[in-house]
C-alpha cells in the first residue's frame, strides 16, 4: 500500500504547524491525496448507543474544526469523525504561535482557543457533506463549544444543539478545554447538572424525544480522584448517553524538552497516554461500566487503542499520532486490533471493553 506521507512530512515540519494543519485540509479538499484501501473487519463493526459503526476507531475534535473534510477523513479508514469545536460566532481564538509539537517524545501543545468560522459556515459544510451522492461510510460527531466572550455558556451549548443538533449522529459538549477561560469551572457537578439539564432539554426540542443524537460531554484529563468520583455520579444521574475521556493536559511530564515544556496550553500525544488510560479506568469503576466511554489521549498504536478499550472505552479517537504517522496508521490500528483481539480469544470488539477493570469490588467496596 503506497503511504505519500513519508514525502510529504519533511515539508510540513519545516512550516509553522498551524500552517501545516490547513496545508493538509486543503490537500484532503483537493482531493489530490490518495484514497487509500482501508481496513475492514465484522470483529470490528460495532453499535454504540444505537449508532452502527465499521469500526471503533475516530477522529477526535479539533481536527476538522468547521466540518470542512468529513468525507475525506471517513475515507482514511476512521469509523467516525467528530467535526468542531464550533462556536455559535466565528471566532479567531488565541494569538498565534499557538501550536507547537515535539517530534522526539511525540508531543503537541496548543492553546487554540477555539478558533472557528461559526455555526452558520458548520451549518452549510454540513450540508454540502450531507447532500452528496458518495459519502464515507461512518459515524458524524459535532463537538460544540462556547464563545470566549459568553457569560452564560448555557446560552451558547442551546444555541447550538437547535441550529446543528438535528444533524448529528451524536454531540459531544465541551467542557475541558484549557484554552478557553472559566470553561472547566462547568466540570463541577452541580454546575454541570444545571448545564446539562438544560442542554438535553434542548435536544428533546430540537429533534424530538424518541430517537434524538446521543450526547457526550469530554472531559479533562486533570481532576482529581475526588472530583472524578463527583462528576461520575452527576453524569450517572445527568441522563447523558456517554462520556469522551479525555481532553488535552495542562500537566508537564520532566522528560519533555524544556522550551517545549514551557509552552502554555494542552499538552496531547504520548505524554497523555497512560493518564487519559487510567481516566477511562476510573470512570469505568465508578460508572459500574453504565455508561459508554470514547477514549482518547495519546493513541499512537493498535496495542494503546485496545488498551483503553480493555480499560473501558467502547470507542476510540486520536489526532495528534496523524501528526506524525500520516493517514495510513488508522488503518494499522484496526488492523492490530482484529489480530489482538483474536490473540486473547475474543470474537468482536464489544466483548473487550472493561475487561482489566473489576466492577465487582466496586460494587460491594
Amino acid at each position: 500500500m503506497f503511504d505519500p506521507y513519508p514525502l510529504l512530512k519533511p515539508v510540513l515540519f519545516r512550516i509553522d504547524p498551524e500552517q501545516a494543519h490547513h496545508l493538509t485540509l486543503k490537500l484532503l479538499k483537493s482531493g489530490l491525496f490518495p484514497r487509500q484501501k482501508t481496513f475492514q473487519s465484522s470483529m470490528l463493526e460495532t453499535q454504540v448507543c444505537g449508532l452502527t459503526l465499521p469500526n471503533p476507531i475516530g477522529l477526535s475534535a479539533g481536527f476538522d474544526k468547521n466540518a470542512e473534510v468529513i468525507g475525506p477523513a471517513l475515507h482514511m479508514g476512521f469509523g467516525f469523525v467528530e467535526a468542531g469545536t464550533v462556536t455559535p460566532k466565528p471566532q479567531h481564538g488565541n494569538p498565534k504561535p499557538r501550536i507547537f509539537r515535539d517530534p522526539t517524545t511525540g508531543s503537541v501543545i496548543n492553546r487554540m482557543g477555539f478558533p472557528n468560522a461559526g455555526m452558520n459556515v458548520f451549518k452549510d459544510n454540513l450540508e454540502r457533506y450531507f447532500s452528496r451522492k458518495e459519502r464515507g461510510r461512518g459515524v458524524v460527531g459535532i463537538n460544540i463549544g462556547m464563545n470566549k466572550s459568553q457569560t452564560d455558556p448555557a446560552k451558547d451549548y442551546t444555541v447550538l444543539v437547535h441550529k446543528l443538533g438535528p444533524m448529528a449522529d451524536y454531540l459531544t459538549v465541551n467542557i475541558s478545554s484549557p484554552n478557553t477561560p472559566g470553561l472547566r469551572n462547568l466540570q463541577k457537578a452541580d454546575v454541570f447538572l444545571e448545564l446539562i439539564g438544560t442542554v438535553l432539554e434542548a435536544r428533546d426540542a430540537a429533534c424530538g424525544k424518541l430517537h434524538p443524537p446521543p450526547l457526550f460531554v469530554k472531559l479533562a484529563p486533570d481532576l482529581d480522584e475526588q472530583q472524578q468520583e463527583e462528576l461520575a455520579h452527576a453524569a450517572l444521574q445527568s441522563g447523558i448517553d456517554g462520556l469522551i475521556l479525555s481532553n488535552t493536559t495542562l500537566a508537564r511530564p520532566e522528560h519533555l524538552p524544556e522550551s517545549f515544556r514551557n509552552e502554555a496550553g494542552g499538552l496531547s500525544g504520548k505524554p497523555l497516554t497512560q493518564r487519559s488510560t487510567q481516566v477511562i479506568r476510573n470512570f469505568y469503576r465508578l460508572t459500574g461500566g453504565k455508561l459508554p466511554i470514547i477514549g482518547v489521549g495519546g493513541v499512537s498504536s493498535g496495542e494503546d487503542a485496545y488498551e483503553k478499550i480493555r480499560a473501558g472505552a467502547s470507542l476510540v479517537q486520536l489526532y495528534s499520532s496523524l501528526v506524525f504517522q500520516g493517514p495510513l496508521m488508522v488503518s494499522y490500528v484496526n488492523q492490530k486490533l482484529e489480530e489482538l483481539l483474536i490473540r486473547d480469544g475474543y470474537s468482536h470488539i464489544s466483548e473487550a471493553v472493561g475487561v482489566d477493570v473489576d466492577l465487582k469490588s466496586e460494587q460491594h467496596g
